[in-house]
Order: C-alpha cells, then structure tokens, then sequence
C-alpha cells in the first residue's frame, strides 16, 4: 500500500521569494499550486507554470472571486491571490519527474490591501491582537476521520475499536503512507492510531503556532484525502457519517506563550493554572454556545454533539472528565510547557483558520475582562438530572445548526472576530443550509410515518 514517491520525496524549506525561486529551478517543478479557503474552509485552488512565478510571488495572481463562497459579489469579482513562501512545498502524491509544489496564499483586493472575507486575514489579526498583548497563542489539533470503501454509502473496511492493531486495523499501513507524505509537507506528527468507531482513525499533529497549525490543519486534511484516493479509498472528515456509533471530532490544545515561558502555568496553585489560563478557559465556556456555529459548523455536526458517544454537551470544564467541554490534562512535574487546555466541541469539518480565531478571541477576551473560573466538574455529567445541572450553572450548548446560528448572530465577539463580511455571509450560507435540511424529506421520515399516517 506504501508510495515509494512519498517516501522520497525530498523535503524542502523556503523563507524568501528568492528560496522558492531557486527550489523551483532546482527541482524541475512543473506547476505550483496557489491555496487558500472559502469562508466554510473548503481549499480552493489553482494551478500557475513557473514562467508566471516571478511575477505571482511579487505581485500576487488575479482571479475572480465571485464564484467563491462568501466572497465577493460579481461587480467587485476582482481578486489577488499573494502566494506565502514559507508555505512552498512538494506535494509528495505527485509525481517524481515533474515535482508540483504547492503554496498557501493570502487574498487581497486590487489595491493590494487584505480582503475581508479571507480566513487566513482573520486568523492574522486575531494573532496580532494577541501579539500586542506579548502572547504567542500555540494549537494542537487532534483530527478524527473515517475510511470507507467509497463516497456513496459509509462502507466501513473494519470492525476495529480504540487503539486496535492490525489485523483488526486494517488501515495501518495507509495512515503510515499518509504520515510520509505529511513530514514532507513539514508537519510532525505525534500519533496516530485507530479510533473507537468501526473504521475511524487519528492523526494528531504536534503542536504549533496558530497560524501555521491553521495551515498544517488544511494539509492534512488534503494529505489524507490524497492518499486515500491514489489507494482506492474515500477518507471523509463528515462529523456523523454513521448512526449509534461515534462521530469525528478535532478536540483543539491551547495555550499561550510570552516567549519561551508558558503564560498558564503557575507552580502554585491547586490545578497548576496561572490567572491568565483560569481567565482564558473563562473566556471559552462564557463564549462556547456562541462560537459553537463556527466550530461546527454543518447540520450533520449536530448529530455529533450528543449525549453518550463522548462529545462534549455541556459548558463545564474538569481535569479527568471527558465528559466536559474543556478538558485541562494533568500536569507532570518538568512538564510546565505542556500545561494547556483542550476544548473538545470543534469537529474536523470546520474551517480551521475561523474556528481557532474565535477560540483564541474567547480565551483572550476572557483575560482581557478577568471573567472568574468556576470549579471543575469531574462527575459524568450526562448522568447528571437537569436539577443538579442547573444547580452547578451548567448549560448545554446548542443542539441544532438553527440555535447554533441564531446565538452566534447576537455575539458581539463573533462579529468583532469575523469583521462584517464574513459574519454576513457566513449567517447567509448557514441560513440556506438549515433551510434546505429543514425541507428535506429523509428516509427515517418516510420509514416511520408512511406506514402509519
């Protein structure tokens, strides 16, 4: 099952214009992909021969943006795509002897100024804010996905569960090929293995700084998708491809940094929490149901985030407890630097660069205003009576898109985080989903009510 062309491929790092340049010359590339995302995170893409490199690094590549989702309307369609040359990379599945590179780009409007509706600009001035505070704000994902046999019908390929080996893993040797090809992208991974449900898996990516990780998090998304199509196999990242069996979640470690020290640690206290970390998880429970549109952000995410098939559900944090929504792992004494918070609610669908600007607005909004923390819950809440969850302020956090949409539309914070374009079109496509759901006739409906109605 291995690809020996994603073995070999040489990895390669550029910092200037010129680096790329050079790498192209050097590695006979024959195309180079320009990547960016819409607002809902689907990677778009479009292919530019190195003749036209020159001039793309230094001035950008114009495109029309109005067939994009959540850009421009027809009338202002003129884009530029400004390719990043720390992003320049091979693509491992290409082939050998004519190399395709691939870089991430930013979007900007024709007078070279940043465009609103780009993700990855969103993202940019989250961090910048955090910056101007002396934050460096760090992310590790943990990406859960499913293979099937194709994209018609959820056909699993095994009956493994958590931590399986082969051969009840049968695609060991397919995350391992997967695993080559992302370290040639330069993302290091720290673990995979086979997750819970029948044919699910994990990559986890070691973590990174925030926009980088944005990045990495839409090139694993495309690796394993790769991968899985050139070895006849469909990867999907769909939050809930199965029912009575557990859906695919992206639980996203957290923390800041004020140069190399590690701004939530403190040796001190009880749950070896600084104020900064208490008030930034604060931040994340006060803003979870508002956040929550964004991070998961399509109907089916919903029949994810449900009681009993351990996605979070209700807005408490614990250490041990994964029933909550923000987990923080015990701390390991010389470990100060892993001291961080896990917020579990985000699926692998959402679009990375929106999903982690509001978190990490949330969190930062919760130090800025010094919102209080309240005391863990380390009981299994979903065997909790609704008494008892009210007694201790614990809310659930939305159980449909519509709600979903409907608290994000009345966030100050989103608004704020997002800029106007997108929290506009955003609210406009989400709308149009839910609508079209809403009317649709499913099979369970017809299954149910036509025999006796």
């Amino acid at each position: 099952m291995e690809s020996t062309s994603i073995k070999e491929r040489i990895a390669v790092n550029c910092k200037t214009v010129e680096d790329v340049l050079k790498c192209v010359k050097d590695q006979n590339v024959s195309f180079i992909q320009l990547w960016f995302t819409d607002v809902l995170g689907m990677l778009k893409s479009f292919s530019i021969r190195p003749s036209e490199l020159d001039e793309g690094m230094t001035e950008g590549m114009g495109f029309d943006g109005s067939s994009i989702e959540g850009f421009s309307r027809i009338e202002e369609s003129d884009m530029i795509a400004k390719p990043d040359p720390t992003t320049f990379k091979l693509l491992p599945w290409r082939p050998e002897e004519q190399p395709v590179a691939r870089m991430f780009c930013d979007i900007l409007q024709p007078d070279g100024s940043p465009y609103p509706g780009d993700p990855r600009y969103t993202l940019k001035r989250v961090l910048a804010k955090a910056a101007e505070k002396g934050y460096i704000s760090y992310l590790g994902p943990e990406l859960e996905f499913f293979y099937f046999a194709n994209n018609e019908a959820p056909e699993v390929l095994d009956k493994g569960g958590y931590f399986d080996a082969p051969p009840l893993d049968v695609a060991n040797d397919l995350r391992r090929e997967t695993i080559f090809g992302l370290e040639k992208l330069g993302v290091r991974i720290e673990y995979s293995h086979h997750e819970v449900a029948d044919s699910q898996h994990e990559i986890d990516m070691r973590y990174d700084e925030a926009l980088k990780m944005a990045d990495k998090t839409m090139t694993l998304r495309a690796t394993v998708k790769a991968v899985a199509m050139l070895n006849g196999i469909y990867a999907t990242f769909m939050p809930k491809p199965i029912f009575g069996i557990n859906g695919s979640g992206m639980h996203t470690h957290q923390s800041l940094f004020k140069g190399s020290k590690n701004a939530f640690y403190e040796a001190s206290d009880k749950y070896h929490l600084s104020p900064e970390g208490k008030c930034y998880i604060a931040g994340l429970l006060k803003h979870a149901r508002e956040i929550t549109a964004v991070c998961s952000q399509w109907v089916n995410s919903y029949k994810r985030l449900v009681p009993g098939y351990e996605a979070p559900v209700y807005v408490s944090w614990a250490r041990r407890n994964r029933s909550a929504l923000v987990r923080v792992p015990m701390y390991k004494p010389g470990k100060e630097a892993a001291t961080r918070c896990e917020y579990r609610a985000p699926d692998p669908a959402c679009n990375p660069y929106l999903a982690f600007a509001l978190m990490i607005a949330a969190g930062l909004k919760g130090i800025e205003n010094k919102y209080p923390l309240p005391e863990p819950v380390e009981e299994d809440i979903y065997h909790m009576s609704e008494k008892d969850r009210k007694k201790k302020g614990i809310v659930e956090l939305p159980g449909s898109l519509d709600e979903a949409v409907k608290e994000l539309e009345k966030s100050a914070l989103v608004k704020e985080t997002l800029g106007d374009h997108i929290f506009t079109k955003f609210i406009e496509n989400k709308r149009i989903e839910w609508d079209n759901y809403r009317m649709h006739v499913s099979a369970y409906e017809i299954e149910r009510y036509l025999p006796i109605l």
